[in-house]
């Protein structure tokens, strides 16, 4: 299969732990502060080389204090800086994790998510098969320009994570999207926040609808269920989590997992079911980027193969 293209952000991850969320005037203590590479796309794309998927993966990055963080950590990786705009301020995701694992966010944005047509010059859309992108990105002013660039090249295969803000993107942004006939990535509160379905086979039918094509709904501990494009569904099960880590970018590899094994060959239902060990095996730790020796093994031998 073709190589990958995954658009989106990467920034930096501020992931502050502490006992619980605080409430107005509290003064609490972080038990500890860490930084570290994150973003939606950074984490599949990060899956991508994990697995050894090929993959283009276009990222803006910035200046300042993030940026240069962002870029200094993406040179130490060796990854490919394809866009480089110094001149404008990347953001940052303070990530707080709660000692049960669970964590929220709140995202200073910057030019990392944005997008604009003229960064994919250097880039034959016909060289491309699936195509990630992620509601983050939709929602921003910018968003109209991918959305643009998407429907000028129908040749990718896109894949479509909404995220958990996908309620909040415009009506008329969202509809460009569907039409666009993505397979869909979601979890289960943002798809029955999008149909007002509580019944997640009726969620994917209503979602199926509109983009014609499979959705993928992740329902934590109840596994994942999957209606495919020809209307068959299955439920793949989840993985026990010994000891939650965190939940950070849990989601996100289990996309970017998905979309390596489809891009190495792998059939739709075991791309599934190694993406739901992969998921179990980030929420194991802390942060989002899994460590090599703790990838589980791949179906069917290497990942180089």
């Amino acid at each position: 299969m073709k190589p990958a293209l995954i658009i989106g952000s990467t920034c930096v991850d501020v992931i502050i732990e502490i006992d619980h969320l605080p409430k107005t005037e509290e003064n609490i203590r972080p038990t500890a502060q860490t930084m570290a590479l994150g973003g939606c796309a950074y984490n599949v794309a990060y899956m991508m080389r994990l697995l050894n998927a090929p993959h283009t993966f276009i990222t803006p990055v910035g200046g300042g204090t993030y940026g240069d963080y962002v870029a200094k950590q993406m040179k130490a990786l060796d990854i490919p800086i394809t866009v480089s705009v110094p001149h404008q301020e990347n953001g940052c995701c303070y990530c707080l994790v709660e000692a049960s694992g669970e964590r929220t966010f709140m995202s200073y944005h910057g030019v990392e998510y944005t997008f604009q047509k003229e960064w994919m010059n250097f880039q034959d859309s016909d060289a491309f098969g699936l195509t990630y992108v992620c509601g983050l990105e939709i929602e921003e002013p910018t968003g109209i320009n991918l959305i643009e660039y998407l429907e000028e090249h129908p040749n990718l295969e896109l894949c479509y994570a909404p995220g958990p803000r996908g309620v909040l993107i415009t009506p008329e942004k969202t509809e460009r999207m569907m039409k666009l006939r993505p397979m869909l990535h979601i979890n289960e509160s943002e798809a029955q926040a999008m149909t007002g379905e509580t019944d997640v086979k009726k969620a994917a039918a209503r979602l199926q609808g509109l983009t014609q094509n499979t959705v993928i709904i992740t329902l934590g501990p109840a596994g994942t269920y999957c209606l495919k494009k020809d209307g068959s569904a299955f439920l793949t099960p989840s993985v026990p989590v010994q000891k939650v880590g965190d939940t950070i970018g849990a989601g996100d590899s289990h996309i970017g997992t998905i979309l390596a094994c489809l891009t190495k060959g792998m059939e739709l239902e075991a791309a599934i079911s190694y993406a739901n060990q992969v998921a179990a095996a980030v929420v194991g730790i802390r942060g989002a980027s899994l460590p090599p020796k703790l990838l589980p093994p791949m179906p069917g031998g290497s990942v180089n193969q």
